[in-house]
């Protein structure tokens, strides 16, 4: 606690430059992450397929895979620049203050005198600029939509789906916010200086509470979940569940196809009721053993124990980072670098702080990628132990062609950015043998498994 006091006075200097340093970080950040992408395009730029998919995957779809590479490269570099445009341009014109002014006359105006407190501004000003964000972010989001996921064929939105979305998003936002944001400003005001130590207890209480409604009321908005039809599928998974007592309260089809064509499969639910979500497009185009296998891999998670640490990862982090907010949340200097000279709001003070902390959070991310990465390769194991090395095997392959996921990659990127191993790697681990060669794979191969939601 002494220590966080001292440190608070330190960094509390009249004068600091705070807004160069944090537009410095948030700068170079991007200079390092594009520099990346720039080595990762090279590799989208090969034309012949690595040697471990070269009897699995056609040159027509090794082609279309690099070319929707390189379409998602390039709007990358471009939805980056235009997201540090808009960071640096909020900076730089005192977007901030400006809001903050603007969302107070408003409620001066229109709003009773009991709402115009510190708690009901920081609200106002949050959901106006949740709006804001929306906003600005539409063009991108319309053309990652409708023109590059369209031009590969995944695409299934239509733009009434996409509008419908979008509001229901910001009404889940209008909604859940005030309660959250209220909860989260009275801790700070009436906890005095050890307000983390509550605050963290709140965001552990509040990520239980949205694990639990999440699949009641926030998912069916969005998708249809349907109970899974008796079949070989359905008495599969539930054998392999009665077999690792995996306690399985419901097994769900949803509706990915109504949105995109790609496929995924996961799990959710407090520790004693678990639901099993399988999407249509991954039933539609994998065989029912490669299913099965799948949700091996998925619940090896469960049984290694990967979904509690990773849990209580992420409440050592949160903590750490309400710890260090108390460092930040009285220094005058970072508020009156961004234009905040009369009034110091905690809100305020949370997002300059969040900012200020950027660059320990690509540290963070890198070695969450490292865990991520380790976890995966024991869950593969897992599966294998189960006797799906094929299957899963086979799935993977299957996955990466039908999703058309990078086939390969730098390494500095893939090491920065991909949560998963390179796909040669896993091969290597399964002991997957290419059944046209007779050739095991070997664990150095380059071959990379795109990152993201159609990861296992």
């Amino acid at each position: 606690m002494d220590f966080l006091q001292r440190l608070a006075r330190f960094l509390d200097r009249p004068l600091f430059p705070w807004k160069k340093l944090i537009v410095g970080f948030s700068l170079a950040q991007y200079a390092f992450e594009g520099f990346l992408s720039l080595r990762q395009y090279q590799v989208l730029k090969q034309t012949k397929p690595p040697k471990v998919l070269k009897n699995e995957v056609s040159q027509e779809v090794f082609d279309k895979s690099q070319a929707y590479g390189r379409a998602k490269a390039k709007y990358g570099f471009v939805s980056g620049l235009y997201g540090q445009i808009q960071n640096t341009a909020f900076i730089y014109f005192d977007i901030l203050p400006k809001l903050w002014a603007l969302t107070g006359s408003w409620l001066v105006s229109y709003a009773p005198p009991r709402f115009s407190g510190e708690i009901s501004h920081s609200i106002v000003f949050v959901l106006s600029f949740i709006v804001i964000q929306q906003i600005i972010s539409l063009p991108t989001s319309i053309y990652h939509t409708f023109v590059l996921e369209e031009k590969f064929g995944f695409n299934k939105q239509t733009p009434k789906l996409f509008v419908m979305d979008m509001l229901k998003g910001q009404m889940l936002a209008f909604v859940l916010t005030p309660p959250i944001l209220a909860g989260f400003l009275a801790i700070v005001q009436k906890a005095g200086d050890n307000f983390f130590y509550y605050l963290w207890l709140f965001g552990a209480g509040l990520q239980v509470f949205m694990i639990t409604v999440y699949p009641i009321t926030i998912l069916p908005l969005f998708n249809k979940l349907s109970p899974l039809q008796p079949g070989d599928l359905k008495t599969g998974v539930e054998g392999l569940a009665n077999r690792l007592k995996f306690p399985l309260h419901e097994l769900y089809v949803i509706d990915g196809s109504k949105r995109s064509a790609h496929s995924n499969a996961y799990f959710f639910g407090l520790p004693w009721k678990k639901h099993i979500v399988i999407y249509d497009t991954l039933i539609e185009k994998s065989e029912t053993e490669e299913v099965v296998a799948v949700l091996a891999h998925e619940l090896g998670h469960w049984s290694l124990g990967h979904t509690t640490k990773l849990f209580g990862i992420s409440q050592a982090h949160f903590f750490y980072i309400f710890s260090l907010f108390s460092v930040f949340i009285n220094n005058r200097s970072l508020y009156q670098s961004f234009g905040f000279h009369n009034e110091f709001p905690i809100i305020i003070g949370f997002i300059l702080f969040s900012d200020a902390l950027a660059p320990m959070d690509t540290v963070i991310k890198l070695l969450m990628n490292i865990l991520s990465r380790k976890y995966e390769f024991e869950a593969d194991e897992f599966a294998q132990n189960l006797g799906y090395s094929t299957e899963l095997a086979r799935s993977l392959i299957k996955l990466q062609i039908q999703n058309l996921s990078t086939m390969d990659a730098d390494w500095m990127y893939a090491s920065y950015h991909f949560s998963h191993p390179i796909l040669s790697e896993r091969l290597g681990a399964l002991g997957w043998i290419d059944e046209k060669d007779g050739v095991a794979v070997s664990k150095d191969e380059k071959v990379v498994k795109a990152s993201g939601r159609d990861e296992l």
